[in-house]
């Protein structure tokens, strides 16, 4: 049995593995995918000669397959090339790969080069439309939030309403103002009492 004195290096935490984010970057896409391909499915026009049911779990089944060997192709790229998420370098080699791959069981070799070209332009295309609306949606959820601190909240209630948010003198002014009257009643109840 092998036993090391601890130092101060060994009680930090250990570093996050290079897939502590495969949900975000495989999980979800792939999920996303799937229901997607299930809506195409309830628009096909095979749907009246397969039935609804089986052509809209087809759909959802191929696009959550093709999406998880992209997705999955392009994090194993990512790790190899030991480079950047956003690196479209790293899409546009798994798309090829993804395709090359798929292609070659679907069509043969000339489906091999077919599809190899389309994915890797598609899945490309679409990583950098996700990776511009992503800045674009941070950006819109900062100014949100900063509306937000700024106006104390999202939701504002109109002055005329009757029911208001108080803030903290208000509210110690309104808990003064309810003393005042319980007292005044409690005076009240005893002269009536008394009398």
């Amino acid at each position: 049995m092998n036993s090391k004195p601890l130092d101060a290096d060994s009680t930090s935490p250990p570093p996050p593995s290079s897939s502590a984010n495969w949900k975000e970057r495989i999980f979800f896409p792939t999920l996303l995918a799937g229901f997607a391909g299930g809506g195409v499915g309830l628009v096909s026009k095979h749907r009246i000669v397969h039935g609804l049911p089986n052509i809209s779990a087809t759909y959802a089944t191929n696009s959550a397959i093709v999406t998880a060997c992209y997705c999955g192709a392009r994090e194993f790229v990512r790790v190899n090339r030991r480079s950047d998420p956003d690196d479209l370098m790293n899409s546009a080699v798994a798309g090829f790969g993804t395709g090359a791959l798929l292609g070659r069981l679907q069509g043969g070799q000339f489906g091999a080069f077919r599809y190899s070209i389309i994915f890797a332009v598609v899945g490309t295309t679409v990583d950098f439309a996700i990776i511009r609306l992503r800045a674009q949606l941070m950006r819109i959820k900062e100014d949100i939030l900063g509306y937000r601190e700024k106006e104390g909240g999202w939701f504002k209630l109109p002055e005329w309403s009757p029911i208001q948010v108080l803030d903290e003198e208000a509210l110690a002014a309104k808990e003064a103002h309810e003393k005042q009257l319980y007292a005044q009643r409690a005076v009240c109840e005893l002269s009536k009492d008394e009398s």
